[in-house]
């Protein structure tokens, strides 16, 4: 069976985060999405964490949870027990600051973790605790309260806090992760890369690729998210599969594995280049080096992108990386979000109720959002809706979109359509001459 997980959220009780993500705000996001499996986020925060014992109860899914409201125990979506954890510490004389996300399969290990995790930092300041102790320690302790948990280090390229990023990161999972890296089965690739990206780097190579949506709002639920083909629903299956699919044998496919990744296009992310924001300076990594990485307006260093840092670690040329990965590893497809695609067509912001209604219109006629994105013919979609919105959704599945990079915190920016193509204030398109 398929499920599509999306295991990287946020509460409410996160920082800079919408109020709606609670737990049935989550399930009600999932749902909409098109999400089966989707992470609790924050489970260390003292009141989440009871919030979520109060509300769920064990799915019929192994180590998978639902609500109790719900009246059935076996349908979706459900949840998984989740957190990212932020440590700032200095390791070989340099400063580090690292996310890094962890799973749980049950509310004692998490009641372990939590308590262990209390002795190092205050875990009721924020949802994502910020904790002075390494990747190393993390791991050794979230894996002596249940080997059975999951480390994945989170968005591993982005520069400011991550496993590979320009500010503070290591050059492999063994120097980040020490004696705790043969324990790490997977890599989170993060908005602003895409599996290509990460399959130019050898180091990766032992490491199954995953992507979630790191989602703050609801709203951004399921940006990204990850595909397994699993025997039975169940969270030691997702275990096994992220076992199984750093490197698959496609001719002899396991009973459990990652089928494919669910993508940003990597350019909209906000670290993709390199640049300086303050000074309106955005630069491809060649550029960087013309300029000896220093902003040519006022001088300061450039802050290096998610490319830059790829292009410093990877060991294979794109179509190298390309040719490796269609062998061995997983496929990806990259998606706009529908009110994106929706905005875009009526040259609009997507949080417009022209926007919002075009939207609900598709959700209620194809039940979510990835399958009008991924699953319905173009066809069935120019019946339900406007003919340019789905025209707009072709263009973005045959990926004949431009998106100006992403840069120093910014996001990139997409355009399906110019002017012309776009839908005018009557609902028809524009004139072309």
């Amino acid at each position: 069976m398929k499920l599509i997980t999306d295991l990287h959220v946020h509460s409410k009780y996160s920082r800079a985060t919408s109020k709606e993500l609670s737990p049935e705000g989550l399930i009600s996001a999932a749902r909409v999405k098109g999400i089966h499996v989707i992470g609790t986020g924050d489970f260390t925060h003292p009141k989440y964490l009871a919030e979520l014992k109060e509300k769920l109860t064990p799915s019929d899914w192994e180590g998978f949870f639902v609500l109790k409201e719900n009246a059935r125990r076996d349908d979706f979506p459900v949840f998984m027990l989740t957190q990212e954890i932020s440590c700032i510490y200095t390791d070989r004389g340099r400063g580090r600051r690292n996310h890094i996300l962890i799973a749980a399969p049950d509310f004692e290990t998490v009641d372990r973790i939590a308590s262990r995790l209390s002795k190092i930092g205050n875990l009721a300041s924020d949802g994502r605790p910020i904790l002075g102790m390494s990747s190393e320690e993390l791991a050794k302790t979230v894996f002596d309260a249940n080997t059975e948990c999951l480390v994945i280090p989170a968005h591993i390229w982005t520069p400011w806090f991550s496993m590979f990023g320009s500010k503070s990161g290591y050059y492999s999972v063994k120097e980040c992760f020490g004696e705790m890296s043969r324990y790490i089965f997977a890599v989170e690739t993060g908005l602003s890369s895409d599996p290509l990206m990460n399959w130019r780097v050898p180091e990766l190579d032992s490491y199954a690729i995953v992507s979630h949506g790191d989602a703050h709002s609801g709203g951004k639920v399921g940006r990204e998210g990850t595909v397994y083909e699993l025997e039975r629903a169940g969270y030691q299956n997702i275990k096994e599969a992220l076992k199984n699919s750093a490197r698959l044998d496609k001719e002899n496919l396991p009973k459990n594995y990652i089928a494919y990744t669910i993508e940003f296009y990597p350019e909209e992310g906000k670290y993709h280049y390199d640049g300086h924001r303050a000074c309106d300076v955005v630069f491809s990594p060649e550029q960087t080096k013309r300029a000896g990485g220093l902003c040519p307006k006022c001088r300061k260093p450039l802050t290096l992108g998610v490319v830059y840092r790829v292009e410093t670690l990877a060991g294979r040329t794109e179509e190298q990386a390309r040719e490796y990965g269609e062998r061995h590893r997983p496929p990806f497809t990259k998606i706009v979000p529908l009110s994106e695609i929706i905005a875009n067509a009526f040259g609009v912001k997507s949080q417009t109720r022209k926007t919002r209604e075009q939207y609900d219109l598709l959700i209620r006629e194809f039940k979510s959002e990835y399958a009008a994105l991924m699953d319905v013919s173009i066809d069935d979609l120019a019946r339900a809706a406007l003919p340019e919105i789905a025209e707009g959704v072709r263009r973005v599945r045959e990926g004949l979109i431009n998106v100006s990079p992403g840069y120093d915190g910014l996001y990139g920016t997409v355009s399906v359509f110019n002017s012309r193509d776009r839908v005018n204030s009557h609902g028809s398109q524009a004139a072309m001459f």
